[in-house]
């Protein structure tokens, strides 16, 4: 399959990258930083734009098979919450899945995966307190746009599915993670790598088409 990776160069975007290739799949990473954020496969093509562009993610998008989304802002989450994101707009999650799915619908690409985040959409209410008050104090304006980008997903009416992690980790393991369409947990942390494992197999399969999933580590 040719698949395209949007948010490409984040923890879980780059696992996606490195799983779909291990899989045979032919990889668009698309970025708006520099081509050496990827070491150099003969199955990787590096699309360099701007997610919040219309033309430059229809132009990306046309030729694939399926979209994967793994937008985020990687500052410092306080920072963002007291001075507002410096290098990244904080609608990036729902702007930018607005315009793939735009651009989905144009080009007649069906497959998208997008990771979302435990705590929103089917999983709103099974989010622990201690969570639940990070959520408010903290990640506010994050977790509003992830909530926009969650249902702008569910009303695309393209073959979704949304990955929803919990607390993610940088750790090595590639594991199957806990998977849950009712939001069932085991351990309260998994890691980037089993993250961009299900993102991967998502793309693959037809088990998780127009599914909520939570993701965890397995106890």
């Amino acid at each position: 399959m040719k698949v395209l990776v949007i948010g490409s160069t984040g923890g879980s975007g780059r696992a996606a990258v490195q799983q779909l290739l291990a899989r045979s799949h032919e990889v668009t990473a698309f970025t708006r930083g520099v081509a050496q954020a990827f070491p150099s496969h003969p199955r990787l093509r590096i699309a360099q734009g701007d997610v919040l562009n219309e033309d430059s993610v229809l132009a990306a998008v046309v030729g694939q098979d399926a979209v994967v989304v793994t937008l985020g802002i990687r500052e410092n989450p306080l920072r963002v919450r007291l001075w507002g994101s410096q290098r990244t707009p904080i609608d990036v999650r729902s702007a930018g899945t607005r315009n793939v799915i735009s651009a989905m619908r144009q080009a007649g690409v069906r497959r998208l995966v997008v990771q979302t985040s435990y705590g929103v959409g089917a999983t709103r209410d099974r989010l622990g307190w201690i969570d639940g008050l990070i959520f408010s104090l903290v990640l506010k304006p994050q977790i509003t746009d992830t909530e926009l980008q969650n249902e702008d997903v569910v009303q695309s009416g393209l073959d979704w599915v949304l990955a929803q992690p919990v607390h993610l980790t940088d750790d090595a393991v590639a594991d199957e993670p806990f998977l849950s369409t009712m939001g069932d947990t085991a351990l309260m942390k998994v890691s980037r790598n089993s993250v961009g494992r299900f993102l991967a197999e998502a793309v693959e399969g037809l088990r998780f088409v127009h599914q909520q999933v939570a993701l965890s580590g397995r106890a």
